[in-house]
């Protein structure tokens, strides 16, 4: 599934985006400041998270809980990661075997770690006002 949107359509895109995820493992691919943070919180709003301020740069991960729901959303960063061993020290393969949305910006990261069973979102530059986003879901 593919989408072009303008920048300030993004809540409009989100809240198409979200139903068609099959996975709650979702890896986020994108250059550097192509608005893969902006887009998480897009996500984050359509469920009904209020309080996502940042990207986890310096964190790696931040956790917040979906109102009405036991459920929690985990926001992983791990541009900063210089081994993949990292991720153990911190429990990567207990988020992602929690049952919780995992929304995974910089994945490659860690390519041993991430489930057979995920969705990617790819997001494109179009112009500095236009995106193009890509689904797949693996």
């Amino acid at each position: 599934m593919e989408f072009i949107y303008q920048l300030e359509e993004i809540d409009k895109i989100a809240a198409a985006v979200l139903p068609l995820l099959t996975h709650k493992i979702v890896l986020f691919e994108a250059p550097m400041g192509a608005g893969k943070t902006t887009f998480i919180k897009a996500l984050a709003k359509q469920l009904k998270i209020t309080d996502m301020t940042s990207s986890p740069t310096f964190s790696i991960v931040n956790a917040y809980q979906i109102p009405e729901s036991t459920a929690s959303l985990y926001h992983f960063d791990l541009y900063r990661l210089e081994e993949e061993e990292e991720a153990y020290d911190f429990g990567f393969e207990e988020y992602l075997d929690s049952g919780n949305w995992c929304f995974i910006e910089w994945p490659e990261k860690t390519p041993n770690l991430i489930p057979d069973h995920h969705s990617i979102i790819q997001i494109e530059v179009v112009d500095t006002q236009v995106r193009k986003l890509i689904i797949t879901n693996a």
